[in-house]
């Protein structure tokens, strides 16, 4: 199909550009919210499948395990894929995978097992892995590399956007109004109504996946019609393609990419463990409140995510990136760790407002880390690794999980989201001693005002 939308931009032998091209950069971050409202009705869905298949506080957490695991292990896959073609296949790819995942839930919201929804739900992992593996690094790309960290920011200002519709499209397609889940379920009056309601609750998780579908086939359309710069390395950078054994090795080398990896996984990890429980701990904390009414406090969390992303995106724009990150993971530790141990009343409203601080970590982290390779024909597998550093999204709301069935208490188990805040502060105190050194910019006749 013949390209309609030009790249008005001009490569560097970098791979960055000399000024960013608004509606590719747009395009692209328009991806965001898409595994945005995947993880926003995750965190639905962990509260639907505990009480219609009686799981546990860990074994619901195995949800984000199916999800971050399908990153996990597609990650450097797709970055080899990307590496040997262009960003562009590696986010088409990625829309058609998360397409044909989101069709899965059509046969899993028959089939009503517990195994088909995970299955579904690394399926869409899949996909995603593509999408994130190819948006992260090429939103940093899209133009001059002074202000990449920036540029990933704004992107991802547009992922909790996509985590709040998720979370609205679960709460009226998946929640119902009246009595708690549970308690419908202990109202009915015999084993076969029970099972019978259960599985018409089951038909309702395929409601959302519908809406998402059609926005799916628009953006991948408008992919394929649209021109996207290469920003890959051009001239003695590109001679040379990196095999997968010397890129790790060298990778490996470099402390601080080292420790933005272990940042990365605790900063996913956290994220995920405070969403999978923020309604369980409203539910729990409220007896009495049904599915639909704790739903409340995640839009009000995921607000809150936002705008913090917003007042970071302005502080990071006149501040030390690292500073600002310090000072916002010392308060996000001190909120949980008053989440855990004060008064229960204030429990649900200290978890809200630990969001406000959360946005800016991922693609600080991820811009600084991939700003430590110098030589950018690692650059791909280098994102990838970092994305496959989201496996901490299946590990920490395991381990909260299971410290939470061990503890009787689900409002203790916050104390483990609050150690993962502090060990991303340690990372961020390190970059302030070890400061990411940036290429020199752009000529100024050449970085024009379409430069976010």
């Amino acid at each position: 199909m013949r390209t309609l939308i030009r790249n008005p931009a001009r490569q560097l032998d970098s791979g960055y550009l000399d000024r960013t091209p608004l509606f590719q950069f747009v395009l692209l971050s328009l991806l965001f919210p898409m595994w945005g409202a995947a993880a926003g009705l995750n965190d639905i869905l962990i509260t639907q499948f505990k009480h219609v298949f009686v799981l546990s506080d860990a074994a619901t957490a195995f949800v984000q395990s199916a999800f971050y695991g399908g990153y996990f292990l597609i990650a450097i896959p797709a970055s080899r894929i990307v590496r040997r073609t262009s960003y562009k296949v590696g986010v088409l790819i990625g829309l058609s995978v998360y397409i044909i995942g989101c069709g899965l839930f059509f046969p899993a919201s028959t089939l009503a097992t517990y195994g088909m929804f995970l299955f579904c739900i690394f399926a869409i992992a899949i996909g995603l892995s593509f999408l994130e593996t190819s948006a992260n690094t090429y939103s940093s790309m899209l133009g001059p590399r002074p202000t990449a960290t920036l540029r990933l920011n704004i992107s991802q200002t547009f992922t909790p956007i996509g985590n709040l519709l998720g979370v609205v499209l679960g709460k009226y397609l998946i929640f119902s109004t009246g009595d708690s889940i549970q308690a419908q379920l202990d109202a009915a009056p015999t084993p076969d109504a029970k099972r019978a309601l259960g599985e018409a609750l089951l038909q309702n998780t395929l409601l959302p996946y519908k809406y998402i579908l059609v926005v799916l086939v628009v953006l991948l359309v408008l992919f394929v019609l649209t021109e996207f710069p290469r920003s890959k390395p051009v001239g003695e950078a590109a001679e040379r393609p990196a095999p997968l054994g010397e890129t790790l090795r060298v990778l490996g080398r470099i402390p601080q990419y080292r420790k933005g990896i272990v940042a990365q996984f605790l900063y996913v990890g956290l994220q995920t463990a405070v969403w999978s429980f923020t309604i369980r701990v409203a539910l729990e904390l409220y007896p009495g409140m049904n599915e639909r009414e704790a739903t409340n406090f995640m839009i009000v969390g995921f607000s809150c995510f936002l705008v913090g992303k917003f007042v970071a995106n302005a502080l990071i724009a006149r501040y030390s990136a690292a500073r600002v990150l310090v000072v916002y993971c010392g308060i996000g530790a001190v909120l949980l760790v008053l989440a855990a141990f004060g008064p229960s009343a204030s429990t649900i409203w200290l978890v809200i407002a630990s969001n406000l601080v959360m946005g800016p970590c991922w693609p600080t982290i991820f811009g600084q880390t991939l700003e430590t390779i110098e030589d950018k024909r690692y650059q791909e597998t280098g994102g990838a690794i970092l994305v496959m550093a989201i496996v901490g999204g299946a590990v920490v709301p395991v381990v909260q999980g299971a410290v939470s069935d061990v503890l009787g208490s689900l409002k203790l188990s916050f104390v483990v989201s609050a150690a993962c805040f502090l060990g991303i502060l340690l990372y961020f105190r390190s970059n302030l001693r070890h400061p990411v050194a940036a290429e020199e910019p752009a000529p100024a006749a050449t970085t024009g005002s379409g430069s976010p």
